[in-house]
């Protein structure tokens, strides 16, 4: 892997990542002349006992923009000056412009709840130069790079004083949310452990307590035994929908050897996991003849310095997905309640999944 260490006009820093040598000279473009400045707050909900952080100035981010002016294109005039730079690089990475956590954050407002700064990161992860290509479009060794990419920034955001989780994600399709069609994902890292990974390591510690190994580990054991659900298995890696899927088509993707976060994986592991990560969303896309929208999640260790042998990188796949014509959407017991209804099997989802026949060593 190789790097490239550059500063936008604005301040924001922007790491450029290569299979090959990068060229010199390149220089750090941005749309924006000056900083933002951000300063996002957090406020307790003592009722959820948990944070939540406020960033109004999000509201002038950029939102579907017109193709001709894409800011995460390499292709730009002067009046449309982009985020990302022409050269040879293969994924790039910088600072959101808009965060909702920040490592500048600063005095919080006085309220009725407890308050705080939003202190942490948001990076922008551009997957490809290429606007009209996909994540499972990339060839192997280009996602084993994102891989290798995901595993450095997770240990440069470790090293930030104050940061406790670090969570690569991706959202893609207007049906999820996403604002640029660009494929990209983002990282947010956390000054504490956010609700759901702090649930899932709970659940995790008291498995490991009583068994002595990993809950993914075991049940990803028992998944691929039963073959039932399975996706993808390799010699490292493997893929399937969950017997306790929350949404139709959801899919996990995971070492099948625990490893705590990405910085611990084996070039071995990184390969066989990139094939299953384009075989699930290959599968996606043949299945449904478009590409599929979802909410991407890596879910890790936190970073807080400890060995954690009950966490188990992985992967979880959220479709808003059809199921008979109707979309999959949050309803009224799963927002208020956090209780899932689901109306479909996901036995009979990974079916569909595992009939769609795809080639993951094509580029």
């Amino acid at each position: 892997m190789h790097t490239v260490e550059l500063i936008k006009p604005d301040g924001r820093e922007l790491t450029l990542y290569g299979r090959q040598p990068l060229a010199s000279g390149i220089q750090a473009p941005s749309p924006f002349p000056a900083p933002l400045h951000a300063n996002p707050h957090l406020r307790w909900n003592p009722l959820r006992g948990e944070w939540i952080t406020y960033a109004a100035y999000r509201q002038d981010r950029t939102f579907l923009p017109p193709r001709e002016y894409n800011p995460l294109a390499v292709t730009a005039d002067a009046s449309h000056p982009t985020e990302v730079p022409p050269g040879n690089w293969d994924v790039a990475v910088f600072e959101n412009r808009f965060p909702s956590l920040s490592t500048g954050a600063g005095a919080s407002p006085q309220l009725i709840v407890p308050s705080a700064p939003a202190k942490g990161r948001c990076e922008v992860v551009v997957f490809t130069q290429d606007a009209d290509s996909s994540l499972g479009e990339l060839a192997l060794d280009h996602i084993e790079l994102l891989l290798e990419v995901w595993a450095d920034r997770t240990a440069r955001l470790k090293a930030v004083t104050g940061i406790q989780y670090v969570l690569p994600f991706e959202n893609r399709g207007a049906e999820v949310g996403v604002t640029l069609h660009h494929p990209h994902g983002q990282i947010y890292a956390y000054p504490f452990v956010p609700p759901v990974p702090a649930r899932m390591q709970q659940c995790e510690i008291e498995h490991y307590r009583k068994n002595g190994s990993p809950l993914l580990t075991d049940l990803m054991r028992k998944e691929i035994d039963a073959k039932e659900r399975v996706i993808y298995v390799g010699t490292h890696a493997a893929a399937f929908v969950p017997v306790c899927a929350r949404y139709p088509y959801e899919v996990w993707v995971g070492t099948l050897e625990p490893v705590a976060d990405f910085t611990r994986l084996t070039a071995d592991q990184r390969r066989d996991l990139a094939r299953a990560l384009k075989t699930v969303l290959l599968k996606y896309d043949a299945l449904w003849q478009r590409r599929f929208p979802y909410l991407m999640a890596w879910y890790q260790a936190p970073t807080d310095g400890e060995p954690h042998p009950e966490c188990h990188l992985h992967a979880e796949f959220y479709p808003p997905s059809r199921a008979r014509d109707k979309l999959k959407y949050l309803a009224g017991t799963e927002l208020a309640a956090g209780m899932f209804a689901m109306d479909a099997l996901p036995e009979d989802k990974a079916r569909e999944l595992q009939a769609v026949k795809v080639d993951i060593d094509r580029p």
